[in-house]
């Protein structure tokens, strides 16, 4: 990670790390390095999702990019995916999308797509950050040369969800769905697609007011969710994230379905009508029930990196349509360039309409097995290489005789802070938890 752009952008508390002077100069920056080819004046969409810093955060990126010579069309508030869908479709410069996904309304941040729909590389993003901090001095534009910013908000979201329904196999009526938008962005898109494909839908968390996004709400506090499916007539719960680039599901119980359940009963509902491509793609911390769903069924599997990003790369990469990790992101790229949560719902309900089967007892076919993760405080300077220490090379090597193919012992640095993530799977929670424990003392005791 640089500077200033994290796993999913520029992430940071608004008017504390993220404040106005920074998006002003992230979108001078961002102008300079994506349009420089263009030989033409290029033009940047920009949505957001419902923060109450979105409108002002808004304001100083489009400043900068109409200062460095870019026209902006506002979008207002809609989905991440939307806006990636957007960028491509109309063959704009790139898109940005201010939001700070599943974070609390105190953060916001800043993701760049460019002209395909995909997230920018590392190696894009690096170079932004060059010249975040250092402006080149052609990059400003004077007279007419100055960018222009339009708005273009109601008919890119039903263009949007159009398109959402277009890809639907079959109607959903029938199908009684509690749907939660974190009043967040799905709150300007979910309520109409459900309602054009027949869903018998009760929508909740779909009143924004700025403070409000993932508060209690939304794909990381499903505890209300569960409580509503458990005493209402539902068929299937789904819970957005705050700018609806992931979903996760809750059963006709209140019980959770695991988000590698849907990525794989998905795939394999590809794969029986000839339209899975290449395998799955899914990231080393997913469940090992996924990877042993796969070899059970012929798919192919490919682990990447943590992040949505890495799926999507490995999925270009190697041709396969199906990607995402257990936190929601699903990646169906026949339909998207990025995770997309209304879109995963809706293929994940027309399976159910389509079997005829309970949610719980669709999504079981997965299996899942026992897994815990223990976080190990390590210095910045050794967490990279704590796994060529001999005794902790040790302690994998017992893993992983004891366990065989049927479990397995993950090491990973954090990514921000000081600490290892120590994880192990197998089929037995008590022999996870104990080999986990003797794992994280033998870190410990090496550092």
């Amino acid at each position: 990670m640089g500077k200033y752009f994290g796993t999913d952008g520029i992430r940071g508390v608004a008017n504390a790390e993220l404040d106005t002077h920074l998006a002003y100069r992230a979108g001078v920056a961002a102008a300079y390095v994506l349009t420089r080819a263009a030989g033409h004046r290029a033009v940047f969409y920009i949505g957001r999702d419902t923060r109450i810093s979105g409108d002002m955060l808004e304001c100083a990126l489009a400043a900068g990019l109409c200062a460095a010579g870019a026209d902006v069309i506002s979008l207002g508030v809609l989905p991440t995916p939307a806006v990636a869908l957007l960028t491509a479709r109309h063959n704009v410069d790139a898109g940005v999308v201010i939001s700070a996904s599943h974070n609390p309304f105190e953060h916001n941040g800043i993701k760049i797509f460019g002209s395909e729909g995909y997230k920018l590389t590392d190696e894009q993003e690096a170079l932004i950050e060059q010249y975040i901090d250092a402006p080149p001095q052609d990059a400003l534009r004077v007279g007419g040369d100055i960018g222009r910013v339009t708005h273009l908000e109601r008919q890119c979201a039903q263009e949007y969800i159009d398109h959402i329904v277009s890809s639907a196999p079959c109607s959903l009526s029938g199908v009684r769905v509690l749907a939660d938008c974190a009043n967040g962005a799905a709150s300007a898109t979910a309520r109409e697609v459900f309602a054009q494909l027949g869903a018998d839908a009760h929508i909740i968390c779909d009143e924004p007011n700025g403070v409000n996004i993932n508060v209690g709400c939304g794909s990381t506090h499903l505890d209300r969710l569960c409580a509503l499916m458990r005493d209402g007539d539902y068929d299937v719960g789904v819970a957005f994230d705050g700018d609806a680039d992931r979903c996760l599901l809750v059963d006709e119980t209140g019980e959770p379905i695991h988000g590698d359940r849907v990525i794989g009963v998905l795939a394999h509902a590809m794969q029986q009508r000839n339209r899975l491509a290449g395998g799955v793609v899914a990231t080393v911390v997913s469940n090992l029930g996924l990877r042993v769903f796969c070899e059970q069924h012929g798919m192919g599997f490919a682990a990447t990196k943590v992040g949505d990003r890495y799926v999507l790369e490995e999925m270009r990469r190697s041709g396969c349509n199906v990607g995402g990790e257990q936190s929601g992101h699903v990646i169906l790229s026949d339909y998207a360039t990025t995770g997309d949560g209304q879109l995963t719902a809706i293929h994940a309900l027309a399976l159910m309409r389509e079997s005829g089967k309970k949610a719980g007892e669709l999504f079981a076919a997965v299996p899942i097995y026992p897994q815990t993760t223990i976080n190990v405080p390590v210095p910045n300077a050794v967490k990279a290489s704590v796994t060529e220490l001999e005794i902790v090379k040790s302690v994998i090597a017992q893993i992983s005789e004891v366990f065989g193919t049927r479990g397995r012992i993950l090491i990973r640095p954090s990514g921000t802070e000081a600490l290892v993530r120590v994880m192990v799977e197998g089929e037995d929670m008590e022999a996870v938890s104990h080999w986990a424990s003797i794992a994280a003392e033998a870190i410990r005791a090496a550092v």
